[in-house]
């Protein structure tokens, strides 16, 4: 099977005189299922849709989208794999120096808002094709939200974009719907009924739909900001959940409920579609993020976990839709016979790995819940936490010709881990490449329960549990944990709370993620308005970039170029005297890391 059509020779060789839809993408094309446009554009091929793909077109005119022609129905574009601006800038907002979804790790490929700026020259090309929006951009920026990098309430990018429609959410059910809708000669100005879509529009025109406060409304009021996600989030339920509408000016935003999950056998058929599992062969220079993922093998979608400062909850949401384990034994079958496959496979899993297989069993309130986490603040009972399908998925992998090592390193849910006995023991026995992330965040309580995340006493007992498993299976694993700093609820002085107790464990943290509010997180709504949507209490936030990096250098106390900021930091607290709780004692703690942290 050839790659998806990048150029017209490419359209020619196909026997094709043009295409029915064009894909736009900020990254460069990887025929893999991990990347959202190559795997709708093998979606649409599979159903008889003439399909091609410009990657990283040069924004600065309008030819280099003119390349393959005009397509019949219309044009999709999506900025990439990423938010173009988190694609660009670190949480201080500095330009980053490369770019993983790029040939040689290049930034510069992608323009700053790349959706809406792929869109305004598709426009000025075909004044009157219909483009369609989407990819996590589109989708995490559907309704008025806070954009970090302006400090300030956007529009709706549908708005700001001038796109005739909007999809979000994982788009597979949706594009189908509307590409063959438009291929049966219904007009997009037409479609307006489409779960998983928005558009705008004059008047209401549909039936049940829930009004939420209007783009001026939230610019100009931090609670009615507050209330409107609030809202916006707890529709996130694909059974329940209702259209929503906003107002931005005299036209309104109006967002149809999300698209049903996937099942099984439509999950496996997609994941079974004809992927060369590789860059297209134009690019002479490695792409990181292919590096990254050529060897892994996504088990399942959504996540339950609800934490504050992920997104997966108004993109994938929190069903989890798992691919059946004869689909994935084909894929992993099917990779070890790649030239470049060496026999090891670098994670089976998905946004939490031991959520595989998981559900609601009840499922009467599965279609109504409006919970923002199954496992907090305590596991839900009717939660199915059983590890079979897990375990019996990894054993197989594993013992499969060809596979030399399997690995699951996209992070798990210790606070899962403590109803799946069977699943710990097969993760730490054969699926540990000597280092098991886990991402407790942060270790003060009242943090903790903030980021939606279970707390000290629980990741000190996993600890314990996993270096004496270590142990009796006789092998040196180490734990590295992901914390945060600079999160909404986190004060300078929780920073060196934190800091004193990775200290006391022998932790010694290499890389911190700095907070980045970015649309469609509760964690971000709490930065901007310094409201807990949910609970409507008042939460404190570092805002200056200021108090951020004094945050951040507390948790990188050990290294010598933070040494002075976090000094800095103590003296603002007061507490200069008690550096000797951070360097003090280097030895005995260097010893004391190597039972079970890697430092």
């Amino acid at each position: 099977m050839s790659y998806i059509p990048t150029n017209h020779k490419e359209v020619i060789k196909r026997g094709w005189t043009g295409l029915d839809v064009i894909f736009v993408s900020g990254d460069a094309y990887i025929d893999h299922p991990a990347f959202g446009v190559p795997l709708l554009a093998r979606l649409l091929e599979s159903h008889g849709f003439r399909v091609g793909i410009i990657a990283q077109p040069d924004w600065r005119s309008k030819e280099a989208f003119m390349t393959l022609g005009r397509p019949k129905l219309f044009f999709a574009v999506s900025a990439g794999a990423m938010d173009s601006m988190v694609a660009h800038y670190t949480p201080a907002r500095k330009l980053r120096h490369d770019d993983a979804y790029s040939p040689g790790n290049r930034r510069g490929a992608r323009p700053n808002r790349a959706t809406m700026v792929y869109t305004s020259r598709l426009k000025e090309a075909f004044k009157d094709l219909p483009v369609i929006i989407g990819g996590i951009e589109a989708s995490l920026r559907r309704f008025a939200h806070y954009d970090f990098w302006e400090n300030k309430v956007r529009r709706s990018i549908l708005f700001d974009a001038k796109a005739d429609l909007l999809i979000y959410g994982m788009a597979e059910r949706a594009i189908l719907e509307v590409a063959e809708r438009m291929r049966n000669g219904e007009l997009i100005g037409n479609i307006r009924d489409v779960r998983g879509t928005a558009y705008n529009a004059a008047t209401i025109g549909i039936g049940p739909a829930l009004t939420v406060p209007s783009f001026e409304e939230i610019s100009t009021s931090k609670e009615n900001f507050a209330e409107a996600f609030r809202l916006e989030y707890l529709e996130q339920n694909p059974f329940s959940g209702r259209a929503i509408v906003q107002k931005h000016g005299n036209r309104m935003l109006i967002c149809n409920p999300p698209s049903l999950p996937l099942e099984e056998p439509e999950i496996d058929a997609v994941y079974a579609l004809p992927f060369e599992k590789s860059p297209h062969p134009s690019y002479s220079e490695p792409i990181t993020a292919w590096e990254q993922i050529k060897t892994s093998i996504t088990s399942h979608r959504g996540c339950f976990g609800g934490c504050a400062f992920c997104a997966i909850t108004m993109h994938q949401g929190k069903i989890i839709q798992s691919r059946s384990k004869s689909s994935i034994l084909a894929e992993v079958t099917s990779l070890t016979r790649k030239a470049w496959f060496k026999g090891s496979i670098s994670d089976i899993g998905g946004p939490t790995a031991n959520m595989y297989g998981l559900n609601c069993a009840n499922t009467v309130a599965m279609k109504a819940c409006q919970r923002e986490s199954c496992l907090f603040p305590a596991i839900c009972p009717n939660l199915n936490t059983s590890d079979k399908s897990a375990v019996s998925l990894l054993r197989e992998v594993r013992s499969l010709s060809g596979v030399k090592h399997s690995a699951v390193s996209s992070g798990v849910r210790y606070d899962l881990l403590e109803k799946q006995n069977s699943y710990f023991s097969e993760l730490t026995a054969h699926h540990v490449s000597g280092r098991l992330k886990i991402a407790p965040e942060h270790l003060v309580d009242h943090v903790t329960d903030i980021m939606r995340k279970p707390g000290r006493k629980l990741f000190e007992s996993f600890c314990a549990r996993f270096r004496e498993q270590s142990y009796r299976i006789g092998k040196r694993q180490y734990i590295v944990p992901y914390l945060i700093s600079g999160h909404p609820g986190c004060t300078l002085d929780d920073m060196f709370e934190l800091a004193v107790a990775l200290k006391k464990m022998g932790i010694k943290v290499e890389q911190v993620q700095d907070f980045t509010p970015t649309p469609g997180t509760i964690a971000s709504c709490m930065f901007y308005s310094g409201l807990d949507p949910m609970s409507g209490k008042s939460v404190y936030s570092a805002v200056t970039d200021r108090e951020k990096g004094l945050q951040k250098s507390l948790l990188l106390w050990h290294l010598p170029a933070e040494r002075s900021k976090a000094m800095v930091a103590l003296k603002e607290l007061g507490r200069e005297r008690d550096a000797g709780l951070l360097w003090g004692n280097e030895n005995r703690d260097k010893n004391v890391s190597k039972k079970c942290f890697e430092s």
